[in-house]
């Protein structure tokens, strides 16, 4: 049984129109932007926001940041390892230090007979 809906499976824009019956599109310039890998990416900006273009963008093949100079790419992040509260603690304090600070809170709870 056909219904008799004619715009079933359509949507608002869809059909043979084109760009010509949706106007004309923004004069666009193509930066390119190459990264450490020698990746180049070239995106597209209005022509309008030309002072408005990056110095950076992100390389979508490799994720590193990408430059306009293609002889001197921004180099690689610097990634540091994850570090634990203690880690960062130890940065700070010397063994001496901890055990001088361990002592003192040890002579605290004595001092209030929580310890022995």
């Amino acid at each position: 049984m056909a219904g008799g809906n004619a715009i079933r499976g359509s949507r608002v824009g869809a059909g043979p129109m084109g760009e010509a019956e949706r106007g004309e599109v923004a004069p666009r310039v193509h930066i390119s932007f190459w990264c450490s890998n020698g990746h180049e990416t070239r995106p597209s900006f209005s022509h309008e926001a030309g002072l408005a273009i990056p110095e950076q963008w992100d390389c979508p093949r490799c994720g590193l940041p990408a430059g306009q100079d293609a002889d001197n790419p921004p180099a690689a992040p610097k990634v540091e390892p994850y570090k634990t509260h203690l880690a960062y603690v130890k940065e700070r304090r010397s063994d001496e230090d901890g055990a001088a600070i361990l002592d003192e809170a040890l002579q605290t709870l004595r001092d209030r007979g929580l310890i022995q």
